[in-house]
């Protein structure tokens, strides 16, 4: 197993891409921390792992509240004796035009998207540095590298979330954590299929495969990432997107 032993915090694993990833990392034999904001998700994601023969608990946590992600962090310390890997997956979005969007709606997704990963990997960054080393891994999304229409919150959150990942991985390499970051195309997710079907359909052709991601796909992403098969790598932005910006 490539994750065997380790205990992972998976932020958004209630539903989606993170969903997908906290059970991907269970059967690789990771012990999971399903973190989402949506009590009836968490249960859900933790009882199917554990009637799988995998080991889960819940974090019902906001992460752009610090006091919360704390109180997550120490439970899953106090737990499991340590935290090995971070997935700061938790996102959200909201769309419009520049000149309609509102400030709620910019500082809803930047509380979320950049605020939500800075306390996040704070918390858990301290705690791998006293341990010795660890991984964290940032969702990204091509969104955040070239852009789109009607996501200026949303771009900037991802292109931040760039940075954070590039500086993190130079301040915390000497402590012996990698720091990466992955950035989705067009996934199959909760989260697009409120995408208009044409929309969607563009974008399965803009793709030389002719096809969307799945989220199992950027699973197995952060999966490499975050086993040893990946010790030489820092400070990356891996790309899973089906050549949609070739």
């Amino acid at each position: 197993m490539r994750l065997n032993n380790k205990v992972a915090i998976v932020t958004g694993g209630g539903r989606g891409i993170g969903e997908f990833t906290a059970k991907r990392f269970s059967q690789e034999g990771a012990k999971v921390v399903v973190a989402d904001l949506n009590p009836e998700d968490v249960a859900r994601v933790v009882g199917e792992i554990t009637q799988a023969g995998g080991q889960a608990m819940p974090a019902v946590v906001d992460v752009t509240n610090r006091a919360m992600v704390d109180e997550m962090v120490a439970t899953a310390v106090s737990t499991y004796g340590k935290i090995d890997i971070l997935i700061n997956n938790a996102g959200i979005t909201a769309d419009n035009t520049l000149l309609k969007m509102t400030e709620a709606e910019w500082d809803r997704v930047l509380n979320v998207n950049l605020k939500g990963v800075f306390h996040c990997g704070q918390a858990v960054a301290a705690v791998m540095v006293e341990k010795g080393g660890g991984v964290i891994l940032n969702a990204s999304s091509v969104v955040g590298i070239y852009g789109n229409f009607g996501q200026t919150n949303y771009a900037a959150t991802k292109w931040g979330v760039i940075g954070m990942t590039k500086s993190w991985a130079k301040e915390l390499g000497r402590k012996g954590i990698r720091v990466n970051a992955v950035a989705p195309g067009f996934i199959l997710t909760p989260m697009t299929e409120k995408m208009p079907e044409k929309v969607l359909d563009m974008m399965k052709d803009k793709s030389p495969l002719k096809s969307l991601g799945y989220a199992d796909d950027i699973a197995s992403a952060y999966l490499y990432l975050a086993s040893d098969e990946a010790r030489f790598v820092t400070g990356t932005v891996l790309s899973v997107d089906g050549g949609l910006v070739l």
